[in-house]
C-alpha cells in the first residue's frame, strides 16, 4: 500500500519536508516512491509546492494521504480540484473555478489575518493596558510604601517620645522613691534606736528586778537559815528540857524509893520494937 506523507530534511532546527509516495510499511525517512512537492513551515504563511497532476494520480489509484499531508492538499485545492473533474468539466472550467476558489480562499487569509491582526493589536493593547495597571498599581504600592514608612517613622519618633517621657517620670518617681526610702530608712533607724533603748531601759529594768529577786532570795535564804537554827535551837532545848525533866522525875522516883524504903524500914523498926515490947511485957 501506497502512502502520501512528509519525509523530513534540511538542517538541525531549520527542517524542510518533502511530501513523497513510499511505501507505507518503511521508515518515515526510507526509500521513497516519487518525490511529489516541498512543505516549509518555517516561514508564515507555510510555502507549499506540489507536483498537481502527480498527486492526483496517487489519490485516484488509491495512495492514502497521512493527516497532514491532507490538511496541506485540501488546503492547497487539490481535492476540490478532483471533485471538479469527476463532474466531467474541461480544464477551462477547471482552472476557471480553480481560480474563484483561490480568490475566495485568498480573502478568507486576508481577512483572517486582519481579524488576527485585529486580535493582535487588541491583545498589544490589553497588554499595553496590563503594563500600564500593573505601572499604577507599583506606583500606588510604592506610594502606600513610603506613607507607611513615614507613618512608621513617626510612630518610632512618638514612641521614643513616650519612652523619653515614661523613662524622665520614671527616673523622678525614683527619685521621690529614693527620698521616701531615705526618709523611712531615718525613721526605722530612729524607730530601731528608740527600740533598742527601750529594750536596754527594760534590760536594765529586769537585772535591776533580777537583782532585787536576788537580794530577796538571798535574804528569803538568810531567813530560813536563821528560821532552821531558831527551829534547831528550839529542838535543842526541848530535847534538853525533856532530859532535865526525865532526870527531875528519875530523882523523884528514886527520892520516892528511898522515902518509902525509909519508911518501910523505920515501920519494920517499930513494929520490930512493939514486938520486943510485947515481949518484954
Amino acid at each position: 500500500m501506497v502512502v502520501l506523507r512528509l519525509k523530513r530534511r534540511g538542517r538541525r532546527k531549520n527542517p524542510i519536508y518533502h511530501i513523497v509516495a513510499a511505501p507505507k510499511h518503511k521508515a518515515r525517512d526510507g526509500r521513497i516512491i516519487e518525490d511529489l512537492g516541498r512543505f516549509n513551515n518555517t516561514v508564515n504563511p507555510p510555502e507549499v509546492r506540489l507536483e498537481e497532476e502527480r498527486v492526483i494520480h496517487w489519490l485516484n489509484n488509491g495512495a492514502q494521504p497521512s493527516d497532514t499531508v491532507r490538511s496541506i492538499l485540501k488546503d492547497h485545492g487539490i481535492y476540490y480540484k478532483m471533485h471538479l473533474e469527476r463532474q466531467g468539466r474541461d480544464e477551462e472550467e477547471i482552472e476557471e473555478a480553480m481560480a474563484e476558489w483561490r480568490e475566495e480562499r485568498a480573502e478568507k487569509r486576508r481577512e483572517e489575518a486582519e481579524k488576527s491582526s485585529r486580535k493582535e493589536k487588541q491583545k498589544a493593547m490589553l497588554e499595553a493596558e496590563e503594563k500600564e495597571y500593573e505601572k499604577r498599581l507599583k506606583e500606588k504600592a510604592a506610594k502606600a510604601e513610603a506613607e507607611r514608612q513615614r507613618e512608621q517613622r513617626e510612630a518610632e519618633e512618638k514612641a521614643a517620645e513616650e519612652a523619653e517621657a515614661e523613662s524622665a517620670d520614671e527616673e523622678s518617681d525614683d527619685e521621690e522613691q529614693q527620698a521616701e526610702a531615705a526618709e523611712e530608712t531615718k525613721e526605722s533607724e530612729a524607730a530601731d534606736e528608740a527600740d533598742e533603748q527601750e529594750t536596754a531601759d527594760e534590760v536594765e529594768e529586769t537585772s535591776d528586778e533580777e537583782a532585787e529577786d536576788d537580794d530577796e532570795k538571798e535574804k528569803a535564804a538568810a531567813s530560813e537559815e536563821e528560821q532552821e537554827e531558831a527551829a534547831e535551837e528550839s529542838a535543842d532545848d526541848e530535847e534538853e528540857a525533856e532530859e532535865s525533866s526525865d532526870e527531875e522525875a528519875e530523882e523523884d522516883e528514886s527520892e520516892e524509893e528511898d522515902s518509902s524504903e525509909e519508911e518501910e524500914e523505920s515501920s519494920d523498926e517499930e513494929d520490930e520494937e512493939d514486938e520486943e515490947k510485947d515481949k518484954s511485957s
